[in-house]
């Protein structure tokens, strides 16, 4: 390996004529770019692929992942999205942010731009599994799904109490008309049965 001098299973760059070779582990740390697309190549630092897009960040430019500034140009460790040519990052940063988000939902952190950025990314090395975003597992937002279910007014009459409600009736629970985050049984803010529709005082 070029970069560690050990030897052991390496990788070579693709590029006819080049013998320079090199572990996977050590590919980022010299420069080298591996896709993670077929035909999955490697490449070394004289020969990796750049981005061909033409930007360079304005002075005190952060990287819109971790507000941290970025370099001054486009380099290994600092990108830029294709499209709008604004939003920089740092590769580390875009690289964690691919790991998280998944196929599905990796983009530009600006214009929110997918298609061309997804290229982009492949071709600078930037490894983008095949699967769901990872906020998706474990039921992360189940609770976001779930109808507001008690009555929130000042005094509720309901023998059952707050979190009781019924199909129809004084005690069916109608729920804000304008934001669903409060509730009423019909009783307890003296509703008639006829009442479709009820407003909290919030709204």
């Amino acid at each position: 390996c070029f970069v560690c001098g050990k030897c052991g299973a390496t990788i070579t760059c693709c590029k006819t004529d080049c013998d320079l070779s090199f572990h996977l582990p050590c590919a980022k740390e010299a420069g080298c770019v591996t896709q993670y697309i077929t035909p999955y190549s490697s490449f070394c630092p004289a020969h990796s692929p750049e981005q061909a897009v033409e930007a360079t960040p304005e002075p005190d430019t952060k990287c819109r992942i971790c507000m941290e500034p970025v370099e001054d140009r486009k380099t290994f460790k600092t990108l830029v999205c294709p499209e709008c040519k604004t939003a920089w990052f740092h590769r580390d940063c875009i690289q964690g942010q691919a790991m998280c988000a998944g196929i599905l939902s990796l983009q530009c952190p600006l214009c929110r731009n997918n298609q061309s950025f997804l290229v982009d990314m492949f071709c600078v090395g930037i490894r983008v599994p095949f699967r769901e975003p990872s906020w998706e597992d474990n039921d992360a937002f189940i609770e976001l799904g779930e109808r507001h279910s008690h009555c929130d007014a000042r005094k509720c009459l309901c023998p059952g109490g707050r979190e009781e409600a019924e199909e129809e009736g004084p005690w069916e629970l109608l729920l804000c008309c304008s934001c669903a985050a409060e509730g009423t049984h019909r009783r307890c803010s003296g509703l008639r049965d006829s009442t479709s529709s009820w407003e909290c005082d919030t709204c």
